[in-house]
């Protein structure tokens, strides 16, 4: 384990978990670390013989906030450690809560950004945000920065889904998750269960993943798995952008999207959907793809190409910066910088990747949207328009084998486009680029007085 480590501490300890909270009302951080089980404990037998409250060690250890401080000091980061703070305070973050397993060598963060939407909805799970894999040789930093960022998109993608639920982003740093292996199976549903959160599979874990959490009753606050009653998230997902990307182009003065061009990167289950929706809606689109696999591009070419669609093979490195109608990101965040958005050619950027825009704070990000906009390029943040995934789960974690596909993607259509509508409507009177008025609607909920969304929409 690289030294600069939340969790080298925990390791030379002997040590199994950190936690780390901000008040961003007082200002104040509280640090505890602990030792909460052995490293023999079967994790298999988790929600069998044992259970989040049960005890795990007969020599458990804890360590207050100055005992934290110190060990930090004592093995040389406290500037990492506080690196961390202010990334957690520039974001408002509720905190981090880090598992370290060292028999299993998994390194668990769940970057909780705030339960407030969700402290009363009647559920287990207060927050809800996707579950993502890291590789162990990947910087700790940018683990952290990417889940922050994430688990802070959640709570605001939750509102756009008018959804009762905080955002959370579970990061893991582990090797690839065998599914047979149910010490790891066990563990990651206890760090899961232990916060109250629930989680789809996200980049690096298989969607499978949820199937062997719940039909071995490990936990059920894993969704959208392949056999679940509702199936891949991917779907809904894509669909939910394209519905606001129609309300989009109305926005700008267009019946339809006829004969207009798209560059789509990433050919995932959200991308592959979302070439579906356009090839099958938009009539003689023109479309440029492009995903890191090969394979995947050349298969999603014959199929539409033998369906009478022009659609052809792009580069992976120029796919964003090709002059057409619309870029559609569909893979990693990150994509948009200080420097490559002299690059874009396109008329609107609108797809499903999570924190398009490479930015460290919310600050940036509306900076860098702005300079977007200069561009002429309309462009709204995407956790405002991508949240059907989340949807999807909602209605799975709340009706489970009554959850109804229908009126989930009846939600979908009543919401999506209507918070789309309002918000570029909101963003054009009062002079701010969709990405900076879409924050100032959640803000009010999160830090103001303003109310939470009602759900009417969720009724059935």
């Amino acid at each position: 384990m690289d030294k600069r480590s939340l969790f080298y501490p925990l390791e030379q300890e002997g040590l199994t978990t950190l936690r780390i909270q901000y008040d961003w009302k007082t200002g104040n951080v509280y640090l505890a670390a602990s030792k909460d089980w052995d490293d023999d404990l079967d994790w298999s037998r988790y929600n069998k013989d044992f259970y989040v409250e049960s005890i795990k060690t007969h020599s458990a250890k804890y360590l207050n906030e100055q005992e934290v401080k110190d060990m930090f000091e004592k093995y040389g980061l406290t500037d990492y450690l506080e690196e961390v703070l202010e990334l957690i305070r520039e974001g408002r973050h509720f905190g981090i809560l880090g598992y370290y397993n060292k028999a299993l060598d998994i390194r668990y963060m769940g970057n909780m950004h705030s339960r407030k939407c969700g402290i009363n909805n009647g559920r287990h799970a207060t927050m809800g945000g996707g579950i993502r894999r890291h590789e162990k040789s990947e910087d700790e930093l940018d683990v952290i920065i990417d889940g922050l960022n994430l688990g802070r998109a959640m709570s605001f993608k939750n509102i756009a889904g008018e959804l009762p639920m905080g955002g959370i982003k579970s990061t893991v740093m582990m090797d690839p998750l065998d599914l047979d292996n149910f010490q790891q199976i066990g563990f990651l549903a206890f760090a899961l269960d232990s916060m109250r959160c629930e989680t789809g599979p996200d980049m690096g874990f298989p969607i499978k993943m949820t199937d062997v959490m719940i039909d071995n009753e490990y936990s059920y606050q894993y969704t959208c798995g392949p056999q679940g009653p509702l199936g891949s998230s991917g779907p809904p997902t894509a669909y939910g952008v394209y519905i606001a990307l129609e309300e989009a182009i109305k926005f700008l003065g267009h019946d339809n999207m006829d004969g207009w061009s798209f560059a789509c990167q990433g050919l995932g289950e959200v991308g592959w959907a979302m070439v579906k929706e356009i090839c099958t809606k938009v009539k003689n689109p023109h479309l440029i793809v492009a995903d890191v696999k090969q394979d995947v591009v050349d298969r999603c070419v014959k199929e539409w190409s033998a369906q009478g669609i022009d659609i052809k093979a792009g580069k992976i490195e120029d796919i964003l910066f090709e002059d057409v109608d619309v870029v559609v990101p569909c893979a990693i965040g990150g994509i948009f910088t200080e420097e490559n958005i002299e690059q874009l050619r396109c008329k609107i950027i609108w797809g499903s990747a999570n924190n398009q825009i490479k930015a460290s704070s919310q600050e940036e990000e509306i900076r860098l949207a702005q300079k977007i906009a200069d561009r002429g390029i309309l462009f709204q943040t995407d956790w405002w328009h991508n949240t059907a995934g989340v949807m999807f789960a909602w209605e799975e974690v709340c009706y489970q084998k009554q959850a109804d596909i229908n009126h989930v993607y009846k939600v979908i259509s009543d919401v999506l486009p209507r918070l789309t509508r309002d918000n570029l409507k909101e963003s054009k009177e009062l002079g701010l680029t969709p990405t900076a008025n879409a924050y100032r609607r959640v803000e009010e909920i999160l830090y103001g007085d303003a109310p939470a969304p009602e759900r009417t929409a969720w009724l059935k």
